[in-house]
């Protein structure tokens, strides 16, 4: 899985950057702050002054981009949805049963949030103070993993169906409270037992 830019301040001067350049390092380095921020004050600490002294940017260009604190937080959530299904195959086109499919895919899953703390935070746990707007996205995405996981376990009938829509929730809320101990190792941890409960619930082939 790719990372997001790591949002370096621009050269002083002269640079020779497009203005696009410039607005899209901006950007990143906002959204990376605010992601940064949150996982040390949360979301109800964090302020826009918090985000403008850990990005780098004025005032003035946070609100070129955004309207609000915010409007920077459900664009943030979104890079960190793409950033966690990025890894993750949409099809079975990989060879291997759909139990093996979906050990890479929770190994992939589990990755991107080790590898994004901060991100990932503000993906499982800061969304929840940002309010109705943000937890309607939030519901939206999860819909979309039980969807991606649908296609490469193939539910079988409606009880399998539902087995994937509960294992979802429950990997949500095990690596939610892995993010809120700060223990990001134990993220990667969770990937044996997550499959031998699948391989119970789910049986290969």
């Amino acid at each position: 899985m790719s990372s997001p830019p790591a949002g370096q301040r621009l050269p002083r001067g002269r640079h020779g950057l497009t203005r696009d350049e410039v607005v899209g390092s901006q950007r990143s380095r906002l959204l990376r702050a605010l992601a940064e921020t949150m996982a040390e004050k949360g979301y109800a600490q964090t302020s826009v002054a918090d985000v403008l002294r850990s990005a780098g940017v004025s005032r003035e260009t946070f609100y070129e981009q955004f309207s609000s604190k915010a409007d920077c937080f459900m664009t943030a959530y979104e890079t960190a949805v793409e950033l966690v299904l990025a890894g993750m195959p949409a099809t079975p086109a990989e060879g291997g049963d759909r139990l093996e499919r979906f050990d890479r895919a929770i190994g992939a899953y589990l990755d991107a949030l080790a590898a994004e703390p901060a991100f990932a935070r503000l993906f499982l746990l800061e969304v929840y103070a940002a309010g109705p707007a943000a937890l309607a996205r939030r519901a939206e995405a999860q819909a979309r993993f039980v969807e991606r996981l649908s296609r490469l376990l193939g539910p079988r009938d409606a009880t399998e169906r539902f087995a994937v829509e509960a294992l979802v929730a429950a990997v949500s809320s095990m690596v939610t409270a892995k993010l809120a101990a700060g223990d990001v190792d134990g993220l990667r941890a969770l990937r044996t037992p997550v499959c031998e409960l699948v391989s119970r619930a789910l049986p290969g082939g």
